[in-house]
């Protein structure tokens, strides 16, 4: 089994910096030094601009975590020696017109130890300090109301909204302005975003400048705020993580377009008196934690050397791939499938119990997969073919398909085209905060049919909710847990410490629905391992009428979903848990297993195999920049 593969920030900042030479290469144009080699204790010096702030806590980062580090603090020279520098990283409090000038003496080094530390190699950051770092203006000194934080590239000593754009940009490797897919980018395709705009009195870079630091000071994290407003505050306390940084610049190169495109139309070309603080910028909630979000499901369930299921795992074929989507702040907005998605009204109830965060859920988005051969036929044919999407703040959602994947379940296609009225719409509702009932809407040309989802939480695991679900009043099926978890007492031959995946305990549940039922399905229980920090379901058995009564499916025993996961001593990833799954396999159920087993491995005769893939918010926030 291979590994789940993910790209945290911590590993991003290398490829992109790579990418972008930031740590290689030096800036040549709109800079203020002169290029001589570094080499005196002299002091660094710049400017911290909105308008000129004063009062603004500035540091060169040299550790690259994005926040001022105090001494004593280790350096790696490029020789690979260590060095401990008493102060910490180069720091000071920005003055008069916003100039800083940051002591380096300690970024000298003795020639037996190696050459100077050069400050041009490193980014400098500002942080403005709500209350208390003022903004000079016409009119005066007026008081930043919200904090914020800038930055700029190694080498540039300018510190602006605009410096810190254009470092994010090259960090991402994204190019100039001109020529942006994004028309409203191009108003900043002539401005030079290096260079000290209040005094060069470009009054729309000003404009843009001053919009962008108060889009910035919206996404600030209140907390954060609030404690560089206590009284003893000076800047220097450690509180945003490097990846929260990283997201905050990367929210600014999204939302860049948006700011420019409102300080255009409220400005009217003069931008010299068009007032900031009324203008309707956008309003962008931002997920600072840098969630592990699960990102693409591969379906395999088209046999390829017969014409029924089930067949072995190796002879299955990919039918359908889904593509998750989400807004800055981790909220899931959409599915969208090229082939069939099998839409399940249980998952997108647990995913409304967590108000679409899907990094809430332990374990996200339990596997479903379309058995119909028309998911491999459309997934042949390049585009979207099934979408569902999200409307939050309404309290809906909407299917909508152009295939004929799911006749038994009642939904027909209104066209083979995307872009009409929904197949299905789903509205929900809550009671004391909690999901009170899931209601979905079939429309048919005879009329609607309507489904209720409620959740059944008594006995039920955390997350995993048991329910009932009727069609126009009547129950269809029921998932009721008949026990708390049973600890199991684990098989003496299993190695507790080093086996992928044990079954250390269960609940038992009824299934109702569906008469008569197989035989063989009886015994239900849902399976995990809870070893040490783990919580992973491990296997669960169901029936699923618009699955069985396929033409080509043998089901007479009914179906369970097998869960397999990265290997129990692999690395959490950043921002994750230890219970995300790595692949599904739907088989044919079977009854009777022992508790306290080591889980079974990869099953030969399946109906489906369902790949998962994650990414954190960062990087699927830079792919989107794309």
């Amino acid at each position: 089994m291979k590994p789940l593969i993910f790209l945290p920030v911590s590993v991003l900042f290398l490829t992109i910096a790579g990418c972008g030479k930031e740590s290689d290469e030096l800036p040549v144009d709109g800079r203020d030094f002169d290029g001589v080699q570094y080499s005196d204790p002299a002091p660094y010096t710049g400017r911290v601009i909105d308008g000129y702030l004063k009062n603004a806590r500035v540091w060169l980062d040299l550790d690259g975590d994005n926040q001022f580090t105090p001494g004593p603090m280790e350096f790696e020279l490029a020789s690979g020696r260590t060095v401990t520098l008493a102060s910490g990283e180069p720091t000071a409090m920005s003055g008069e017109d916003g100039q800083f000038s940051l002591n380096t003496v300690e970024l000298v080094m003795e020639p037996d130890v190696g050459p100077n530390i050069d400050p041009r190699a490193f980014p400098l950051y500002a942080l403005a300090l709500p209350g208390k770092t003022l903004e000079q203006t016409r009119s005066g000194d007026v008081p930043v109301p919200h904090a914020f934080l800038l930055s700029a590239a190694p080498g540039v000593r300018n510190i602006t909204p605009l410096t810190t754009l254009a470092r994010y940009r090259r960090l991402v490797a994204l190019g100039p302005f001109l020529g942006s897919d994004d028309s409203s980018l191009s108003g900043l395709a002539g401005i030079n975003l290096l260079r000290d705009y209040v005094l060069a009195e470009d009054d729309r870079a000003h404009a843009y400048a001053r919009a962008m630091a108060r889009f910035m000071a919206s996404q600030f994290p209140d907390a954060y705020n609030d404690l560089l407003a206590e009284p003893g505050s000076d800047g220097t306390e450690y509180y945003l993580s490097r990846e929260g940084a990283f997201l905050l610049g990367i929210s600014l190169v999204q939302n860049a377009g948006g700011v420019t495109a409102a300080v255009d139309s409220a400005a009217q070309g003069n931008y010299a008196n068009v007032d900031i603080g009324l203008i309707d910028l956008p309003q962008v909630p931002l997920e600072l934690s840098d969630p592990v979000l699960l990102t693409s499901q591969s379906i395999y369930a088209q046999p390829e050397r017969s014409d029924t299921l089930p067949a072995n795992r190796s002879d299955v074929l990919i039918s359908a791939k889904l593509a998750f989507d989400y807004s800055a702040d981790g909220r899931l907005q959409s599915i969208s499938a090229d082939g069939c998605l099998a839409p399940s009204m249980q998952e997108i109830a647990r995913l409304v119990s967590v108000n679409g965060y899907m990094a809430k859920l332990s374990t996200q988005w339990l596997p479903s997969a379309a058995l119909s051969p028309q998911s491999e036929i459309a997934y042949s044919n390049s585009g979207v073919d099934e979408r569902l999407e999200f409307d939050w703040a309404a309290g809906t959602a909407s299917f909508e398909t152009g295939t004929t994947c799911h006749q038994l379940e009642g939904v027909q296609p209104g066209s083979t085209e995307m872009g009409g009225n929904p197949e299905v719409t789903y509205r929900w509702s809550y009671n004391d905060g909690a999901l009170a009932e899931l209601v979905a809407e079939i429309r048919q040309q005879s009329g609607t049919i309507t489904r209720t989802l409620v959740p059944k939480l008594s006995e039920a695991p955390t997350g995993f909710p048991g329910y009932q679900l009727k069609e126009e009043g009547v129950e269809l099926e029921s998932l009721i847990y008949s026990s708390a978890f049973q600890d199991c007492t684990i098989d003496e031959e299993v190695d507790v410490e080093n086996t992928a995946q044990v079954v250390t305990g269960f609940h038992s549940y009824v299934f109702s629905g569906y008469e008569p039922q197989p035989e063989p399905f009886s015994g239900l229980a849902f399976e995990f391992d809870t070893r040490g920090d783990l919580n992973r379901p491990l296997r669960y058995g169901f029936l699923a009428p618009e699955m069985s009564g396929l033409s080509h499916v043998d089901a007479d025993n009914g179906f369970e979903w097998a869960l397999y996961y990265p290997a129990r001593t692999s690395e959490t990833p950043p921002g994750g848990t230890p219970n995300l799954i790595q692949k599904a396999y739907l088989k044919s159920y079977s009854s009777n297993r022992a508790c306290g087993r080591k889980f079974e491995d990869e099953p030969s005769g399946i109906y489906a195999r369902v790949d998962y893939a994650y990414k954190n918010l960062s990087e699927y926030l830079v792919e989107l920049l794309d």
